[in-house]
């Protein structure tokens, strides 16, 4: 019986949480996800830039399953007269949705430094007005404060921090009434449903209908995550959350099976297949559409030149690229129906 296994998908969820991967920083997330993949039995094979392809089984008419394992962050752009950081971001992160955000700061030697992402200058008590008036920018009036005694540019450079380092934001995950709040929902919650569909098929010897591929990728959040495909792939299956909005369908409880987002259409037939699966599977489902801005990794696919079709499915997640919110429910019916989709 098709199992979804919460204590493993929230363990390995909260495993990969502590592992900081800003767009570009892979190796210790890769090597972690090929450790915990051999460990589940199969056999990782890792991409030359980042990127790790599981041949799951199965014969004919290859299917890939993607999650991405980047996060979006920041990197230092350069060092300021008074030692603090100017950053710019990774991804799609903004200053109203990071000021006050605790960071490590990942210098080209290996170290470590922690810091604040804060206004300049960061006290209302004696700015309030200009506080007020302005937004956050980062090119302006946001940089990072180093938890260090620096006092001018010289003093953090001896620190080996330079223009290029990675900048990680803590993801704060908390779990309380199902509800799980964390940064980085988006996408380890999803990565973590594929490793249980992963675990599933391989503890109950579950036969598949076709070749299937999953493939955990690094560059999402920049848009070239999936712009390698293993060889005679026909078909690819996003699993990425679908945000909530006023004008969206999406709910934290539920899978919304993706019609639209910013770039194009979904491949019409196969999106309907997705739904034909939902529907015999009794999953608690909803259509929707994305737009103005957002994309999957099947975008990428499509727009590298592959002859494929591309869909999407994910779990319902409020504050999306901010201190993000969904339900477990919401990542287990994101498993009940790749499962369906998967074994027909």
């Amino acid at each position: 019986m098709k199992h979804f296994d919460e204590n493993y998908t929230l363990k390995v969820f909260q495993d990969m949480l502590a592992i900081d991967s800003t767009t570009g920083q892979f190796r210790a997330a890769q090597d972690w996800m090929v450790q915990e993949i051999e460990h589940l039995g199969y056999k990782a094979v890792t991409t030359h830039k980042g990127g790790v392809i599981v041949d799951l089984g199965g014969e004919g008419n290859p299917l890939v399953i993607t999650a991405h394992l980047d996060d979006i962050g920041l990197m230092v752009r350069k060092i300021n007269a008074d030692g603090t950081l100017n950053v710019c971001s990774v991804g799609g992160l903004y200053p109203f949705y990071c000021v006050t955000e605790n960071v490590r700061v990942y210098t080209g030697d290996g170290q470590v430094y922690t810091g604040t992402v804060c206004r300049t200058p960061n006290s209302v008590h004696v700015t309030e007005e200009e506080l007020r008036a302005t937004l956050g920018d980062f090119r302006k009036n946001v940089c990072v404060v180093l938890d260090m005694p620096v006092k001018c540019a010289a003093d953090t450079r001896k620190l080996g921090i330079e223009t290029g380092d990675m900048i990680a934001l803590e993801p704060r995950f908390t779990m309380s009434g199902g509800y799980i709040k964390s940064r980085f929902v988006d996408d380890k919650a999803c990565a973590a449903v594929l490793l249980n569909v992963m675990k599933t098929l391989k503890e109950q010897g579950l036969t598949l209908k076709r070749k299937v591929y999953a493939y955990f990728a690094f560059y999402e959040e920049i848009g070239h995550g999936t712009t390698f495909l293993p060889e005679g792939t026909k078909d690819i299956l996003a699993l990425d959350i679908a945000p909530t909005g006023p004008d969206q369908n999406s709910e934290e409880h539920l899978v919304s099976i993706f019609c639209k987002d910013s770039r194009f259409p979904y491949h019409y037939e196969m999106t309907q297949e997705l739904r034909a699966a939902a529907k015999r599977a009794g999953v608690d489902y909803v259509m929707d559409v994305f737009t103005p801005h957002y994309g999957t990794d099947g975008d990428a696919s499509v727009l590298a030149g592959y002859d494929i079709r591309h869909a999407a499915i994910g779990p319902g997640t409020s504050n999306s690229h901010g201190y993000e919110r969904t339900h477990i429910d919401g990542l287990r019916n994101t498993y009940e129906l790749t499962m369906a989709y998967l074994l027909g």
